[in-house]
């Protein structure tokens, strides 16, 4: 049997016309874009812009308006077990109030994985294993989360999303409340596993870092989509200006960025 040409293997995520309402209020309007398989997608924009909104509605998590699918089929008609298998969502993360230790939270994300009250099996044990060595936590795994630092309890989420093993992995700031080293490993770690094919889209605080890191800058702001593109066509002092209100400069060596900023923009 021949194998599939490309234009006849559905988009991982699609959406045409997305629009989310919240309390009454848009939030997303007239949203668009098609994503392949292995991409790394930064999403970036101002506080408020969406982002978050955006990654929730590519959850599952809210109800929206218009298309958006998931390999060709509406998010919302997925049953939440099985969208579980191809949907990871690591969120903004605050301290865990949960008497679990680091192990037993990362091996929640086997769930989608077993069957009613079932319990693990050794090979979910081995990638709950993995999962934690995967984020430097392998020396913490019987630590109660409650006694581990934010950026430790990011980390454990950032886990759990791994042992979930989904094929489109979404983050939310994931970088927060990391250190430097931290920051660094993460990423480098997210552009291992879409180079080993696993789809990822990340919002991101650090435009210089968001920039390195993605193929492809979603940059957000009153919640649309003002730009899509690679980061040395997106990444301009025209669209922080519009997207966020300040005046800057870009200056690129390679493919690594250095936003400069020069002030607040007048009449932003």
């Amino acid at each position: 049997m021949n194998a599939p040409s490309p234009r006849s293997v559905p988009d991982v995520l699609a959406a045409d016309g997305l629009g989310v309402s919240l309390g009454g209020r848009p939030v997303l309007s007239d949203v668009a874009f098609a994503v392949r398989e292995g991409e790394r997608i930064a999403l970036v924009g101002a506080n408020g812009a969406g982002k978050t909104t955006l990654l929730r509605a590519v959850a599952g998590l809210i109800p929206y308006a218009g298309r958006l699918a998931l390999r060709g089929r509406e998010v919302r008609e997925w049953n939440a077990k099985d969208r579980a298998r191809q949907v990871a969502l690591v969120r903004q993360q605050s301290d865990l109030a949960v008497d679990f230790t680091a192990r037993e939270l990362v091996a929640l994300g086997r769930a989608p994985h077993l069957g009613w009250a079932e319990r693990l099996r050794d090979a979910d044990c081995e990638r709950v294993d993995a999962a934690l060595e995967a984020v430097d936590l392998g020396a913490l795994a019987g630590r109660p989360v409650t006694q581990l630092s934010g950026g430790e309890q990011q980390r454990v989420a950032l886990a759990q999303a791994l042992a979930q093993d989904a094929p489109l992995l979404l983050l939310d700031e994931p970088t927060a409340h990391l250190d430097v080293r931290h920051q660094l490993d993460l990423l480098d770690r997210l552009g291992a596993l879409a180079e080993a094919g696993k789809t990822v889209v990340a919002a991101l605080h650090d435009l210089d870092r968001a920039a390195a890191f993605a193929d492809r800058l979603w940059v957000l702001s009153d919640g649309t989509l003002a730009a899509d593109g690679a980061p040395a066509d997106v990444l301009t002092s025209a669209t922080l200006r519009h997207a966020f209100g300040v005046e800057a400069e870009v200056e690129w060596a390679g493919s690594a960025p250095r936003v400069r900023y020069l002030g607040v923009a007048r009449g932003a």
